[in-house]
């Protein structure tokens, strides 16, 4: 499954992460930044250390889980 993550700074200068379900893709770049703008304009979310105050990073991870076979206890 495929994510979208919006790196912030908060006040204290920690990243505060927001994850995001299937993004849209290809990813717009620029309507990331203006969305991550808006989010500080807004001042949509907060964090334990304070208000967000700046954009750090915007990256997709996409995570692949593989089950391995084993032979269960009975």
């Amino acid at each position: 499954m495929k994510k979208i993550e919006l790196i912030f700074e908060n006040e204290l200068g920690k990243n505060v992460t927001y994850s995001l379900d299937h993004p849209v893709e290809p990813v717009d770049a620029a309507a990331v930044n203006d969305a991550m703008d808006e989010v500080i304009a807004q001042n949509v979310f907060g964090s334990s250390g304070g208000d967000i105050v700046a954009k750090k990073a915007a990256r997709i991870v996409e995570r692949t889980v593989t089950d391995i076979e084993i032979e269960l206890d009975e």
